[in-house]
């Protein structure tokens, strides 16, 4: 496109295109929608309006007969190193576990309106936007936009104008939206909602309960979803109206997930509760067949550390029922004093305050305990910054974590460094934290790069 319309504001796109285009010299042709309408830089042997080249196109095209192990796509993902991997999908089993997730765990029914509201340049829209509904033949809604702009009820405004069936998203929206109140949501009718759903991060049970309460009146069930670009599909997740839920867990794995926790030896943990490294031990349709270009990375990556077993960097618990939490990246597992602490669980026990709209946890070098807590809080609108607010978030989490979960730094964060896709880009967080700043790695994916100049001048462990 010319241009994209975001929060108000026209974003630059074709210009960004061009200048990637000039490393691509077997590029032939270039086609542009018409979104802002501005002028725009035109290469005429190259670029083509697709506006006038759909005037002329035929309204049916043959389709292409592919085998069932040929690329469909490459999307790249965050490394841990910070170097993106090129995350490759085949055709075949690829379609199949994205179209029968979504006809089973949001219970599709034909004619139904079903919207996920993620970015489609992320796996999220690759599968529950595009190829999953479409491939259900589902009525799939696409939005351009943010869910606060021009008010904090634009969601629930769609919901309504296109009477939404089933509504996906992250909890990083439910808890900007949580933090704007309830008074917008009702003045809304959200009848037309029987079903909800969440994917991205594990959702913290405050933000589960507000999503259940205040958006689906009590009445809707909440599919929490993991899986990772990696998997292509869901392989965690409720079924709606089956499975029993609780705030927070991805309960069980869908058909043909095989998870396992394992301890650091690499041995199965067997009995419940459990917890330790989350694997797959068993190949499911949808999973990634090689990083674009590096194999030996894609060994390396997901199964070197657990001969055997798929290695997804994710921990998990298994609770007294079997159900599945996820307690965030392995590497998001902070060790204090020889005590392991999920940063997922200190962030749900900072945003049980009422002044707290978002958090983020990671560990930095500590003299003392090995690594220390720094935390990120963003406050409720209106909400001042003040010291004694600070003492009372420690007091908070030390309450419903323990001692050992001592709170060393809290940073206010107007904002939090995040992907398009609202994924917090926990790795720049750490990096600050850790006062490692010549090194960030690549920040191409953020939504508002700024976010990160104001962190680092304002950064406590200096």
């Amino acid at each position: 496109a010319d241009q994209s319309i975001r929060g108000g504001k026209r974003l630059p796109l074709k210009v960004n295109a061009d200048k990637a285009l000039e490393g691509c010299p077997h590029v032939h042709t270039s086609i542009v929608v018409k979104r802002g309408g501005d002028p725009v830089e035109w290469t005429d042997d190259r670029d083509v309006w697709y506006h006038k080249a759909m005037a002329d196109a035929d309204p049916v095209c043959e389709p292409e007969q592919m085998d069932a192990e040929d690329p469909l796509f490459i999307l790249y993902t965050s490394g841990s190193t910070g170097k993106p991997k090129g995350v490759l999908h085949t055709t075949g089993g690829y379609l199949l576990q994205a179209a029968m997730t979504h006809k089973l765990v949001f219970d599709y029914k034909d004619s139904e309106v079903y919207w996920c509201t993620a970015d489609i340049g992320w796996v999220t829209g690759h599968s529950y936007i595009v190829y999953g509904p479409l491939t259900n033949g589902a009525t799939s809604l696409m939005f351009e936009g943010i869910p606060t702009y021009p008010s904090a009820n634009r969601f629930w405004q769609v919901c309504d104008k296109h009477q939404v069936a089933s509504f996906y998203t992250a909890p990083t929206a439910i808890r900007a939206l949580m933090a704007c109140g309830e008074d917008l949501v009702k003045e809304t009718s959200r009848k037309s909602l029987r079903l909800l759903g969440t994917v991205g991060e594990p959702i913290n049970p405050e933000a589960w309960e507000w999503y259940y309460r205040v958006i689906g009146d009590e009445r809707c069930p909440i599919v929490d979803t993991w899986w990772q670009t990696e998997t292509g599909a869901h392989m965690l997740t409720p079924l709606p109206g089956a499975t029993p839920l609780k705030p927070g867990s991805a309960t069980f794995p869908f058909f043909g997930v095989q998870p396992v926790l394992l301890d650091d030896e690499g041995k199965e943990i067997d009995g419940n509760p459990a917890s330790g490294n989350l694997a797959i031990k068993a190949p499911w349709p949808s999973m990634m067949r090689t990083l674009y270009g590096d194999h030996k990375r894609f060994y390396e990556t997901y199964f070197q550390m657990y001969p055997g077993y798929y290695f997804t960097g994710d921990g998990a618990r298994r609770d007294d029922d079997g159900y599945y939490w996820i307690t965030g990246r392995v590497d998001d597992v902070l060790n204090v004093s020889g005590h392991r602490l999920g940063t997922a669980e200190i962030e749900s026990a900072l945003v049980l305050h009422p002044k707290v709209a978002e958090a983020a946890v990671v560990g930095y070098p500590h003299p003392i305990t090995g690594q220390g807590i720094y935390a990120y809080v963003t406050l409720m609108s209106g909400e001042e910054y003040k010291d004694e607010l600070k003492d009372e978030l420690v007091q908070l989490v030390r309450k419903e974590i323990g001692p050992i979960a001592k709170v060393n730094l809290i940073q206010w964060a107007p904002g939090l460094p995040k992907t398009r896709s609202g994924k917090i880009m926990r790795r720049i967080l750490r990096k600050i934290a850790a006062n490692e700043l010549d090194n960030l790695g690549d920040t191409s994916t953020l939504a508002d790069p700024s976010v990160v100049d104001h962190l680092i001048e304002n950064r406590l462990n200096r």
